[in-house]
C-alpha cells in the first residue's frame, strides 16, 4: 500500500454572502475532491488543540501524526531546519518577515500595509536581509535569508518568554499595540524599528516603488521557538516517505521527522505555484520506492490572508484538477494499491484573514476498499453530517495508515 496526504492549506472557511452563502469548498468546482469523499470515508478533525494557537505549525504537526503538546516548541525552529541552520539548545529562533509598513513619522503609529511586501522575490529579499544583517547582526544575533518574504533570525542565549504577533493577523492595523512584549522585547523593538530606517530608502525598495510595487521597508519578528526533537516518521510508523512543499515550515517539519525533501521547480507557496509539478513529483516518488508522500499546497491560505475570494476559489479548484485528479488518475493507471488523505490543515476564513481552531474536513480514499456514499461531498457541512469526529488530530494519521 502506498500513502499520500494532500494538504490544501487554509481551505476550510465560513459561508460568504459573495459565494451565495456557501463556503469556498462548497462553492468551488471540486468533482475530484468529492469523488474521494463518495468512495471513501469523511468527517471532521480537530487539528489544533483548544489550548494552543491556531498556526500552520501546530496544525501540520497534528496532520503528520505528532502530538503538538509533546513536540511543539515554536514555529521558526522548523523553518531553521529547512534552511540548514543548526540551533544550539540555548538558541531562540524567530521568523523574520519582510513587510510593508506605512510612512507615519512615529514607528508605533505605522500600519501593517502588507505582511509579505508584495510577495517580494527571493533575489531582492536576499539583498535586503544581507543589509539588515550587516547593520544589526552581532555575536549574539544572526540573520538568515529564506524564501520570498520569509526569513530567519537567531538570538543565541536569548530570553525565552515572549508575546509576539504574526503580521498576517494585523493587516491594515496600527502596529503599536502589537509590538513585541516579554523579557527581551526592548531589543526586538529596537531591531524592528532600526530595520525601517535601514530599508526604507534601500535601492531595492526604490526600484520596487518605481514599478508600483510594495516596498519591503521593514522586518517583523515573530514565531519564536527552541530546537525541537521529533522521533522519525519511519520509527513511528514503519514506512519511509517524502515531503513536498514550497514553505520552509512544512519542509522543516518533514526534515526533522526524517522525511526526504523533494524540491519542485516553480513551487512558490502562492496561487501561481506549480500544481502539476508537485503532483508529478509525488507520483514519481511513490513509483520509485517511497511508501508515503506529504504534499502541501499553501495557496488557499495566502489568498485568505489577503482577502482574495476569487483567487481562493481558483486555488482550491486548481488543487482539485491539477493535484488530486492527476495523482488519482496516474496511480490508478499504474496499478498501484494506494490511499489518499485529503485534508486542510486549519481553517483560514476569508472574513477574518487569519487562522481559526475550527475542526476541518478530511476524506480518506482507499483504492482497494471503495465505498458508495453518493450524496457526500468534500466540504465542511457534508463532513459534519457523517458524525465522524477525530478529537485529537494527531491520531488521524494512525487511522489513515491503519495503525489503530
Amino acid at each position: 500500500m502506498k500513502y499520500i496526504v494532500i494538504v490544501g492549506d487554509g481551505m476550510a472557511d465560513y459561508p460568504l454572502v459573495q459565494l451565495d452563502n456557501k463556503t469556498v469548498l462548497q462553492y468551488a468546482r471540486t468533482p475530484n475532491f468529492d469523488r474521494l469523499a463518495i468512495a471513501g470515508e469523511s468527517g471532521l478533525v480537530q487539528t489544533i488543540p483548544e489550548d494552543l494557537s491556531p498556526g500552520s505549525d501546530t496544525a501540520n504537526l497534528s496532520v503528520i501524526g505528532y502530538d503538538p503538546h509533546k513536540y511543539y516548541t515554536g514555529r521558526s525552529p522548523f523553518e531553521a531546519a529547512s534552511l540548514g541552520v543548526e540551533l544550539a539548545n540555548d538558541d531562540i529562533s524567530f521568523r523574520c518577515n519582510l513587510v510593508t509598513l506605512s510612512d507615519e513619522d512615529s514607528y508605533a503609529n505605522k500600519k501593517m500595509n502588507d505582511y509579505c511586501a508584495g510577495e517580494i522575490s527571493t533575489n531582492e529579499a536576499s539583498e535586503l536581509i544581507t543589509e539588515v544583517s550587516r547593520h544589526l547582526g552581532t555575536e549574539k544575533i544572526d540573520f538568515f535569508c529564506g524564501f520570498n518574504y520569509r526569513h530567519l533570525m537567531v538570538w543565541h542565549g536569548a530570553p525565552d518568554q515572549w508575546a509576539l504577533t504574526p503580521p498576517h493577523d494585523i493587516s491594515g492595523q496600527v502596529i503599536g499595540d502589537y509590538l513585541p512584549a516579554g523579557d527581551g522585547s526592548t531589543k526586538l523593538r529596537e531591531i524592528m524599528e532600526q530595520s525601517y530606517e535601514i530599508l526604507a530608502s534601500h535601492p531595492v525598495n526604490r526600484r520596487r516603488v518605481e514599478k508600483g510595487l510594495n516596498p519591503a521597508n521593514a522586518i517583523w519578528i515573530w514565531g519564536e521557538g527552541k530546537k525541537p526533537i521529533l522521533p522519525s516518521f519511519y520509527d513511528k510508523y514503519g514506512i519511509k516517505g517524502s515531503v513536498i512543499s514550497a514553505v520552509d515550515l512544512v519542509k522543516g517539519i518533514g526534515l526533522l521527522a526524517g522525511l526526504e525533501l523533494i524540491e519542485v521547480e516553480g513551487a512558490t507557496g502562492n496561487i501561481d505555484t506549480n500544481y502539476r509539478g508537485k503532483a508529478e513529483a509525488a507520483t514519481r516518488a511513490l513509483k520509485e520506492g517511497q511508501d508515503f508522500v506529504y504534499l502541501h499546497v499553501e495557496a488557499p491560505d495566502e489568498c485568505s490572508h489577503r482577502f482574495e475570494i476569487e483567487n481562493k476559489v481558483k486555488a482550491v479548484e486548481m488543487i482539485d484538477q491539477e493535484v488530486v485528479k492527476r495523482i488519482n488518475d496516474e496511480l490508478q493507471q499504474s496499478g498501484i494499491v494506494y490511499s489518499i488523505l485529503l485534508i486542510t490543515d486549519h481553517a483560514t476564513p476569508l472574513s477574518l484573514g487569519t487562522h481559526t481552531k475550527d475542526p476541518v474536513p478530511f476524506a480518506i480514499y482507499r483504492s482497494d476498499d471503495q465505498k458508495n456514499n453518493p450524496d457526500r461531498k468534500y466540504d465542511e457541512i457534508s463532513a459534519s453530517k457523517t458524525k465522524l469526529f477525530i478529537r485529537e488530530g494527531f491520531l488521524l494519521m494512525d487511522r489513515f495508515l491503519n495503525r489503530g
